[in-house]
């Protein structure tokens, strides 16, 4: 008897409805006309024993007692699934062969495992049990990876990465989280203060981004521009680049702060001639952007439709297992697979038939083409988020599941238009002595682009970068009609968004302190998982630790004063990115899990030891802890902060050059 072992019940359901009929349901099993059968877990059916199972002593939370590291680890049955459990032991007895079919990544990768491992297999049927991935859940496509079964064995690194994860997480969580709410207690907060290796990161990043925008200063800067005209009549805008004498009048980022100066240019080219000192064109081509990650999935539903992160979870978590419209969401891989091509044809016919601005994406599409996310050497366990051949579904979704499948169907929709292809334009003017600058794109071939319908409108002439520059030659000799000064005021940090506070957590390294650890980032390295990363802001919501203004995420009172009392290394992201990038050795076999654990534990005395000598005075006077859970506020509408520009200063204006 074949068993084959599904994560959850519905990718259960999923597997059984491409195998042969009838079929016979029972209770927490479906049986095969031949004898097989199917199962599942739901989710973890284990999870780390408690603390007072390894010794009633430690029920009560007391410094002493800490550090708390097991010298044997124990796994403790889940009260809510001990059924399921129950069921799979006898069935697992049963079986001949096994076949793993936890999703396709590190925590499906440990979680049916840690129930074959607990269930005592023979060590012979465990080498022989094979591994199924789904990453589709329709029927063509689960019969297709029932076709390419794998050892099971070749993603032992895989499921030992996750256990490292799962028992460095406890050992930190537990120990750190039971020291410091004791310390506050002490000093009379009642709450809880949970320390975790993802969560306080996160905490330490949204406090350091208020206190520097508390600190912060604005400053009034101007940029000035010359209104050229060609000798065909062609008009358009030029930017001064200061000098290096204007230095004494200019901030670290270059931008001039004397108004009397920025009148003094403007006043100085006005009515001059313009001579072109440079003038450079060059055709590029702009690829489409690649397929959807989970969190590159979540930022742009932020953007555009002020999502959280765990509702687009949430979201892609049902259109994923019950309308199985899009492939296997918690994905951190942004590339498919050469063999996936083949099915382009089908997928964008379903896309065809689907509604609106899909289907008319659909009709211009080019299943024939293939952009760069075609790439098996970039493919891990899981490839990018992209629709199924059930996308004609799309009417019966609810408006946000709507939104959130155009966003996935679009994004697959462009690798199968041509490159963006456009005139990148580089103008270079010397005006009384003076550098100025202009630069445009000029559309050639919109290709993906045109997928982005209003969105792809060419910016306004007062942007930086024009729409469109005349073709010039070096020392062409064109007009300065007037200079013009365009007054602004300097803007503190952005405050954290979903969307931005998730591209915080999953570019990491960017807020890296120590450069060595910074250097053996990846890009793909991050705080949390593509899983979990929108449970962990979830939980610093309802531990009070964050609140929100808006759109805009802050520190609460309770977050700030926590943070303020932890010692540096648990406040910034190094430690976790480290953890992170030794787990990832650690899954493809460059690591040892045993070497990863005992720097761990060595780690944590050391912070245990810091954490008895923490000064408790932020803590004291804090607001008691909400028992409300969290309710995501609509956000508040925008107000511009442009200043205008100023027409008059009586100053004397320096005399720097150009």
């Amino acid at each position: 008897m074949i068993l084959y072992i599904a994560e959850k019940p519905s990718l259960a359901r999923a597997i059984a409805a491409a195998l042969p009929s009838p079929q016979k349901k029972e209770d927490g099993c479906i049986w095969l006309p031949n004898g097989d059968c199917v199962s599942w877990c739901i989710g973890h059916l284990l999870e780390q024993a408690e603390p007072h199972q390894y010794n009633p002593a430690y029920k009560a939370w007391n410094l002493e007692h800490l550090p708390i590291i097991p010298s044997e680890w124990q796994w403790q049955e889940k009260a809510a699934t001990k059924k399921q459990l129950s069921i799979l032991k006898k069935l697992i007895k049963k079986a001949s062969v096994l076949v793993h079919a936890g999703d396709p990544d590190r925590e499906g990768q440990l979680l049916v495992d840690e129930v074959l491992h607990y269930t005592k297999v023979p060590a012979q049927k465990l080498k022989s049990t094979q591994r199924l991935l789904i990453n589709d859940l329709t029927p063509l496509a689960v019969k297709k990876a029932l076709s390419q079964l794998r050892s099971n064995a070749e993603f032992s690194a895989l499921s030992r990465s996750a256990l490292g994860r799962a028992r460095a997480d406890w050992l930190f969580g537990l120990n750190l989280t039971r020291a410091y709410t004791i310390r506050g207690r002490q000093a009379g907060y009642q709450g809880v203060l949970s320390i975790g290796r993802v969560q306080t990161p996160v905490l330490g990043l949204v406090v350091a981004r208020d206190k520097e925008r508390e600190a912060f200063v604005a400053k009034d800067f101007y940029q000035v521009w010359a209104n050229i005209e060609d000798k065909q009549g062609h008009r358009f805008r030029a930017k001064w680049l200061p000098s290096e004498s204007c230095q004494p009048y200019m901030d670290s980022e270059n931008r001039v702060l004397s108004l009397p100066l920025a009148q003094n240019v403007a006043a100085r080219i006005t009515n001059k001639p313009a001579i072109v000192s440079q003038a450079n064109y060059q055709q590029k081509k702009q690829p489409p952007p690649l397929p959807y990650s989970l969190s590159a999935l979540q930022i742009d539903a932020a953007k555009a439709f002020s999502l959280s992160a765990q509702q687009v979870l949430d979201i892609c978590q049902t259109l994923y297992e019950r309308h199985q419209m899009i492939t296997y969401p918690r994905s951190d891989c942004r590339y498919l697979p050469n063999q996936q091509h083949k099915d382009a044809t089908a997928i964008i016919k379903a896309l065809g038939n689907a509604e609106g601005e899909i289907a008319k994406g659909a009709s211009s599409a080019d299943p024939s083409r293939k952009s760069k996310a075609w790439n098996d050497k970039q493919v891990t366990a899981h490839h990018a988020i992209i629709p199924t051949t059930q996308a004609y579904k799309m009417a019966s979704l609810s408006k946000t599941e709507g939104l959130v499948f155009s966003l996935i169907a679009r994004q697959y929709l462009m690798q199968f238009y041509p490159d963006y292809d456009y005139l990148s334009s580089q103008i270079r003017l010397v005006i009384e002595g003076g550098q100025f600058e202009a630069k445009g794109n000029t559309p050639i071939a919109l290709g993906w682009k045109a997928l982005l319908g209003n969105k792809n409108k060419a910016k306004s002439p007062s942007d930086e970068e024009q729409s469109e520059l005349p073709k010039l030659v070096k020392g062409e000799e064109a007009w300065c009609h007037e200079g013009m000064i365009d007054e602004k005021v300097t803007t503190p940090p952005a405050a954290f968004t979903d969307a931005t506070l998730l591209a915080a957590m999953t570019g990491i390294s960017r807020f890296v302190t120590d450069k060595s650890i910074r250097a053996i980032l990846k890009e793909t390295d991050g705080l949390g998982t593509e899983a979990t990363r929108a449970s962990i802001i979830e939980l610093l919501f309802k531990r009070n630790f964050l609140t929100r203004q808006g759109k805009q995420i802050h520190a609460s009172t309770t977050g700030r004063a926590f943070i303020d009392c932890l010692p540096n290394q648990l406040v910034t992201p190094d430690m976790t990115a480290k953890w992170e990038s030794s787990l990832n050795a650690i899954s493809l076999g460059e690591a040892s899990y045993q070497d990863f654990m005992q720097s761990l534990e060595e780690n944590l005395t050391s912070l245990l030891d810091k954490s008895r000598e923490m000064p408790t005075a932020a803590l004291k006077n804090l607001p008691p802890p909400s028992k409300k859970a969290f309710t995501k506020r609509k956000p508040s509408s925008r107000k511009s902060t442009s200043k205008k520009a100023g027409s008059s200063n009586t100053k004397r204006r320096p005399r720097a050059s150009f």
